[in-house]
């Protein structure tokens, strides 16, 4: 193939693609509307607080293997960082008690047998129930498939699932969280080892994925808001960015990595997720405790997941469309008071800086994932990227840069 790639938005699954076709020796154009690359994984200056912050903590996992061989072509696979064997910290925040999940690298899994490697107050036969999701078909919620009541669902399950979903699992896909499933616990605690990219996300995705692609000569067009694609009655015809129109020939593909109501707004008749779920981080400008985890569930609390950074301290929030409209003074103060009583900090609050993304995800319900689109469109030359794409996983980094992948791949397959 000699035609070039045009490839709208320069968020992860954008530049996921745009690095596979470079190394490939393909001809790319990128396009970004916004002055920086990164879309929802970005990192920025924040004069609040005098740092380098992400919009939003992700957590990536050790069997993630489209994040990883995304970081190794970028060469920034020594970013991620996390413990050698697969353990998560966790707090009950109502009773203080802490305890760490330490499954076993193997895929049998013998550490539900093992008392201080599972839940406390938890059995081995409890966490039987859960494999139910793994067979998983249809529109089947969480909640039809599987006991959400009880220990082990409050301390595990919930937290990990509404976590990974983004919704609350009660009503969310099992489908989807079957799929999560099968690629962490189910392929044993070697695929499961928390991983962190302590020194941000731009760092860790972005800057060096700008710097390949530099490299190999392809440079970002920022500020270039697709306006229109024409078509004719199988292929894109060309590309509108505001007074500049460009032809597409023959040869030519485009991939639209962009969210999908903007997708709705470009191309005829594209049924996409239409319903989304908040995300609130705040982050607090004090180094962590000795000893503090890298990674602590909190149970129990306001506070879903503490991270720890080398110069704050962050916290999490999922499925947080109820907290959009909280003050953020009262917000911040709550949630800094639990934090120092699980860190043993001081309650005097640092300075703080709270980020909400109120469509930060689609909504991992079942009428939802019926509407995400596969990567290939009516038009031949048209593909779609983004983790509100098909890609069998829920919105996450790792399903944003399969979705780049596939479409690149598919450029690659046109006749």
């Amino acid at each position: 193939m000699s035609g070039t790639i045009h490839i709208v938005g320069a968020g992860l699954a954008g530049l996921a693609c745009a690095v596979r076709l470079a190394d490939e020796g393909r001809d790319i154009a990128l396009y970004e509307a916004a002055r920086m690359a990164g879309g929802r994984c970005r990192s920025y200056f924040d004069a609040t607080l005098g740092l380098t912050i992400d919009n939003g903590n992700h957590l990536l996992l050790s069997g993630n293997t489209a994040a990883r061989d995304y970081a190794r072509r970028i060469g920034a696979g020594g970013t991620l960082v996390g413990p050698d064997e697969c353990e998560f910290d966790f707090l009950d925040a109502r009773s203080g008690e802490r305890w760490r999940l330490r499954p076993n690298a193997s895929r049998l899994p013998w550490w539900i047998f093992v008392k201080d490697r599972r839940v406390p107050g938890t059995g081995p036969l409890d966490y039987l129930d859960a494999a139910k999701l793994l067979f998983a078909t249809g529109d089947a919620t969480i909640g039809e498939i599987m006991n959400c009541d009880g220990a082990l669902y409050e301390k595990l399950w919930r937290p990990v699932m509404l976590s990974a979903l983004n919704t609350e699992p009660r009503d969310a896909s099992a489908v989807l969280a079957g799929a999560v499933l099968r690629e962490t616990l189910a392929a044993g605690g070697a695929a499961c080892r928390p991983l962190v990219a302590k020194g941000g996300l731009g760092h860790a995705f972005i800057e060096p994925a700008l710097r390949t692609l530099a490299a190999k000569g392809v440079e970002p067009h920022f500020g270039a808001r697709l306006r229109e694609i024409t078509f004719d009655d199988w292929r894109a015809r060309g590309l509108r960015f505001g007074d500049v129109e460009i032809p597409l020939r023959e040869d030519d593909s485009v991939v639209l990595a962009v969210p999908p109501w903007i997708a709705q707004e470009l191309v005829p008749d594209l049924v996409a997720p239409d319903e989304f779920r908040a995300i609130l981080n705040v982050h607090f400008k004090i180094a962590p405790p000795p000893g503090q985890p890298l990674l602590l569930g909190m149970i129990g609390s306001l506070t879903e997941w503490l991270f720890a950074f080398d110069d704050r301290l962050s916290v999490t929030i999922s499925g947080a469309d109820r907290l959009m409209d909280e003050p953020r003074e009262e917000l911040a103060g709550q949630i800094w008071r639990e934090v120092a009583a699980a860190s043993g900090l001081p309650p005097e609050s640092p300075p703080w800086q709270i980020v909400k993304e109120k469509r930060a995800t689609f909504a991992a319900t079942p009428t939802q994932e019926a509407r995400r689109p596969g990567a290939a469109t009516a038009w031949t030359n048209l593909f779609l990227a983004g983790d509100w794409t098909a890609t069998g996983l829920p919105a996450t980094i790792e399903g944003s840069i399969r979705s780049g992948y596939k479409a690149a791949g598919l450029t690659s397959r046109r006749p």
